[in-house]
């Protein structure tokens, strides 16, 4: 066919699990409701659709008619997964859904190449609208697809919100009610391909334009222009953003409506006016009616002295079409007259002016509405000329009871009269030749023919059609009282028709004078008569369409053409038009197959999950379901192909298990036969089975599913055993594989291990041989594992200690360099080791900052670039002591004077013989090591030391190394000498003369001479003593070291092996 096919996947197989069997028919209902059983029990009919509302199976068939149920929320069942569900699949395989119901009108469109139409009704709020464009995007989805094809697809699925925006509105039971009827034929090519479309419309209310009852919204239209229009065309058009503005829009005090999002309706209007090719021209034009639609409601009549109506500097005149203020004024405050050879301008009264305006304004948008329906036709034409195939789809408003019933519902229920005469006909009709084509004889079915009712209304010269006509033609004063009158005297025995003036006194409690009642197929309706001559004429004064062609727009113009014939006859009164129209319409429908869709509105309150029965009850019976059911269970219940019913149920009978090679029908007799099937309950017929009682299938049913079990499980254990079989043999022969593989792996592996030993062996003999000659490509490996292998095994036999010096490994010849300088290093390592434990032993413990110390290295010298300064290498230059013995340490100090604690900067610098003090490039002093007997510290944060010597000139120096202070003493080293200095030092400063050097700690760090001539070192407390200078440690240990090589010259520390 051209179609898009999918397989049937798992939620196939959930849904027939569920559905197709019958198994869950106690719980969620039966699917059709011509399995039902007592099928004339309207009680056990909405028991059934109860059921299935409350398990959200919101569809249910009744043969092919699909029976929907509004469940006001939003359901997951018209995904594009269910789609290709339901895509190919017999109409009675899944479980009922209207897209079952449209892919089956197609295939068999396709296969039958006829036409057929899908008739969607019910009451406002059942959901008809959103059935059609269910079956819309169904068909947008299914169907072939190409560039030109998608634009067909595309237009026809955005005419919806167009004629939503301009023919839908809020009533008191929907937010989004269909306020006209429309046809809808989709053109199809022999491929499926939707080639074009055509759209007819029904019945529009235009007296919603100027009149809204409380509770209730005129056109979406006129609220999206307002609330959405972009800035510059509400300027453009005169309008402001407020609906209250506007007498149209606020009649029925409900502008705003949660529910609705006018805004961006209005944004889906725009795109699809542009997607259906109306250009910028059309929707400038088509928006400004509708904005002088507003205007005009605006305008505003006086009274002049003679009690005319006149209009004074009304500034709405200005945005109404462009059309002359003075000839608009004339057009709405008179009447032209024309008698023989001269034209008489009548002038009006205020109300008969109000009349005049509001019957301009329902001209103006019907007309413009019909426009807008034959644009959209001219977008979705086809071009091509060859035949087509058709599926029409009518969206006509349902059966209409309200608590007050008026003209347009008296329409609106005689168009529904009509159509279940319609029904019913082509369901006895279909139903009569299927049996004829099955060979079956026909049993006539007893139904109720609404005949009586349609010839009530539309009988020539007598039904109401005819008497409303002959009222609103004939001269004289005719009212609607007169109109009520006039059918008491011609239709007032008839069984279906009621006054009060005819009823007995129980009826005449429940209608008014002015009301009479019908006796419909769906029930009594009782109608108001007020306004019925009114809005049946629909008068439209001829002047008043002479002032609609002086208008610039374009579509105005085309809607009032000049080439009008300005008949002086009366136009047909609205009611004739319709009773016309629906004539075409029954025409084009009789022309083609028919299939149905029922909607139903569960509650008032649209709330989801509430089941009203009175509600549902009422509908049941208007929509005619009963009887159709009554029709359909008239001769037998259930009917399926051969080939279906024998595919299904086979497993029953032995005789067709597994395989039936005869024919479907001889397989059947077979199967009913083994079943126990009574002569009564089937027919056979050419192509199908006849079962006349639900119990009956209901039983094979049953059995069916204890078959199904007891075969499942024969299935999987035949299965399962295959299965296990199967792998048995994989894995012996994968296994036998695998140990093949294996062992040829492991024999060459084997083999090249063999090869390379023999290699290695021959290579480590001749490196043997040759391993006291030169290196060479021979003895290169056999030398290198001779290394490793030494080296292996010093690791494993390395000294316990570095202070062993006799337990090293003795090397092989070409290892003896490298065991030198391993010797080496570790004699070194011993060296600073011995170092770092002698520096431990003399100030862990006992200095206060010595912690500090340890984290920084010793260095073999501490001289860098930094420190080498220019008057040190003029010292270099100058003095060959120092070139000789080059330093190792320096320092910068201050000098103390031992008269008077002077202060003086020096630099002291070490060598390996003795300690120099320098200014700038001079040597000061010279301390040899010889004359070093000891040096001093304090135990606190002072960074102070305290040399002993013995010489002619000083005995004692006392060093900072933060700033060096030096102090020369001629004591007697022995009197002098302490490790650690608790709180002050005595020394001589000349015989005869001592001096003291004080410490103690404090809050700052300083050095002072105290009142007492004393030299005081005050430093801060260990916490607090942030800036330690780092070498403090070494420097203590240069002096020791230094001053012990010069004592015991034998041992083996020295300043350059201090790290």
């Amino acid at each position: 066919t051209g179609r898009k096919s999918s397989p049937l996947g798992s939620i196939q197989v959930i849904l027939r699990n569920m559905e197709a069997s019958l198994t869950a028919r106690d719980r969620v209902g039966i699917q059709d409701f011509v399995l039902l059983d007592p099928h004339t029990s309207e009680s056990a009919f909405l028991d059934n659709l109860r059921k299935r509302f409350h398990e959200n199976l919101i569809y249910t068939y009744i043969g092919t008619l699909l029976v929907s149920v509004n469940p006001y929320k939003e359901l997951d069942i018209y995904s594009k997964k269910q789609m290709d569900t339901y895509m190919g699949v017999n109409f009675f395989e899944l479980p009922p859904h209207i897209y079952a119901l449209a892919d089956n009108v197609f295939r068999t469109m396709q296969s039958e190449f006829n036409n057929h139409f899908i008739l969607i009704s019910g009451e406002s709020g059942a959901g008809k609208t959103e059935a059609s464009k269910k079956i819309l995007q169904f068909y947008a989805v299914s169907c072939p697809s190409t560039k030109l094809l998608n634009n067909v697809r595309d237009r026809l699925l955005l005419s919806n919100p167009v004629l939503e925006a301009f023919g839908n509105a809020k009533t008191l039971k929907n937010d989004n009610s269909s306020r006209f009827g429309k046809y809808m034929d989709i053109q199809f090519d022999h491929q499926g391909g939707a080639v074009g479309g055509h759209i007819l419309s029904y019945l529009l209310e235009k007296s919603r334009v100027v009149h809204q009852n409380h509770g209730e919204r005129n056109f979406h239209i006129f609220y999206q222009l307002v609330e959405g229009g972009e800035e510059d065309l509400l300027r453009w058009l005169g309008l402001e953003r407020n609906c209250k503005n506007y007498r149209y829009l606020v009649q029925g005090d409900c502008a705003k409506v949660s529910s609705i999002n006018d805004k961006s309706d209005w944004k889906t209007v725009r795109k699809a006016l542009s997607v259906i090719e109306f250009s910028e021209s059309d929707t400038e034009h088509l928006f400004g009616i509708i904005a002088s639609v507003l205007h005009l409601g605006n305008i505003k009549f006086d009274v002049d002295a003679r009690g005319y109506a006149t209009l004074n500097n009304n500034q709405e005149m200005h945005w109404l079409l462009g059309i002359p203020n003075q000839v608009l004024q004339q057009g709405l405050t008179h009447r032209k007259i024309e008698a023989k050879t001269e034209e008489v301008f009548s002038p009006f009264s205020v109300d008969h002016a109000v009349y005049a305006r509001d019957a301009l304004a329902k001209a103006i948008y019907g007309r413009t509405f019909n426009w807008l329906v034959n644009k959209i036709n001219e977008s979705l034409a086809n071009k091509d000329s060859s035949r087509k195939t058709v599926i029409g789809l009518l969206d006509i408003y349902g059966f209409e009871v309200f608590s007050v019933n008026s003209f347009e519902q008296f329409c609106i229920n005689y168009c529904n009269e009509k159509l279940q005469q319609l029904f019913i006909e082509l369901t006895l009709k279909s139903e009569q030749e299927e049996y004829e084509m099955e060979g079956i004889e026909w049993e006539p079915v007893p139904y109720f023919n609404n005949k009586i009712i349609c010839d009530l209304v539309e009988e020539k010269f007598r039904g109401i059609i005819s008497l409303l006509d002959e009222e609103c033609l004939r001269p004289g004063e005719a009212t609607d009282i007169t109109f009520l009158e006039k059918m008491e005297e011609k239709i007032g025995g008839h069984p279906h028709f009621v006054t009060h003036k005819l009823g007995d006194q129980k009826t005449r409690k429940t209608l008014d004078r002015g009301d009479f009642r019908l006796l419909h197929y769906a029930g009594e309706v009782t109608y108001c008569v007020v306004g019925f001559l009114d809005k049946n004429n629909d008068l439209l004064y001829r002047n008043g369409k002479e002032v609609m062609r002086q208008s610039k727009n374009a579509i105005i113009k085309h809607c009032f053409p000049s080439t009008e014939p300005d008949s002086k006859r009366r136009p047909e009164t609205v009611v004739t038009q319709f009773k016309s129209s629906l004539v075409g319409l029954t025409e084009i429908l009789m022309s083609k197959e028919p299939w149905y869709v029922r909607c139903i509105k569960p509650n008032e309150a649209k709330q989801p999950g509430h089941f009203n029965d009175v509600l549902v009850r009422h509908q049941v019976k208007y929509l005619g379901l009963m009887e159709h059911l009554r029709v359909r269970r008239a001769g037998f219940a259930y009917r399926r192909k051969y080939e279906i019913f024998l595919q299904r149920y086979k497993p029953l009978c032995p005789d067709t298990w597994p395989n039936w090679k005869g024919t479907a029908a001889e397989g059947v007799q077979l199967l009913i036969k083994h079943l126990g099937y009574k002569p009564d309950e089937y027919k056979m017929g050419r192509t199908k089975i006849f079962i006349r009682h639900p119990r009956t299938l209901f039983a094979t049913e049953d059995a069916f599913q204890v078959c199904k079990h007891k075969l499942a499980t024969r299935i999987q254990a035949k299965y399962k055993g295959f299965r296990v079989k199967e792998d048995y043999l994989k894995q012996r022969e994968a296994a036998t594989k695998i140990e093949n593989c294996w062992r040829g792996l492991m024999a060459r592996k084997e083999r090249e291990k063999r090869a390379w030993a023999v290699k290695v062996i021959k290579k480590f003999i001749k490196g043997f041989m040759t391993r006291n000659e030169p290196a060479c490509i021979d003895n290169s490996e056999y030398l290198a594992y001779v290394r490793q292998n030494y080296l292996t095994r010093l690791k494993e036999n390395l000294p316990k200690t570095v202070l062993q010096k006799d337990s090293w490994l003795t090397p092989p010849p070409i290892m003896q360099e490298v065991s030198d300088a391993l010797v080496q290093q570790t004699a070194f390592i011993r060296k600073r080791l011995s170092c770092n434990i002698q520096t431990s032993s003399m100030f862990k413990g006992k200095k206060e900052n010595y912690p500090f110390s340890v984290c920084r290295p010793f260095m073999d010298t501490r001289i860098c670039k930094t420190t080498f300064t220019c008057h040190l290498c003029l010292l270099f230059l100058f003095f060959s002591d120092l070139c000789v013995r080059p330093p190792q340490y320096s320092v910068p100090v201050v000098k103390y004077d031992r008269n008077g604690f002077r202060p003086r900067l020096r630099q002291l610098i070490f060598t390996q013989q003795a300690a120099y003090l320098v200014e700038e490039a001079k040597i000061k002093q010279r301390i040899d090591y010889s004359s070093l007997r000891g040096v001093s510290v304090s135990n606190l944060s002072d960074n102070f030391l305290i040399l002993h010597v013995t010489c002619r000139e000083s005995g004692l120096y006392v060093l900072s190394l933060l700033e060096m202070y030096l102090v020369k003493t001629t004591n007697d080293p022995s009197s002098v000498w302490n490790d650690f200095i608790m709180c002050s030092v005595r020394f001589d400063i000349q015989p005869g003369r001592e001096g003291f050097v004080d410490f103690k700690s404090g809050q700052e760090s300083m050095v002072y001479r105290a009142k007492n001539g004393h030299l005081m070192v005050v430093s801060l407390p260990f916490k607090q003593h942030q800036l330690i200078f780092e070498g403090i440690v070494e420097q203590l240990t240069k002096f020791f070291v230094f001053y012990r090589n010069q004592q015991e010259p034998n041992r083996d520390e020295d300043a350059s092996t201090l790290g």
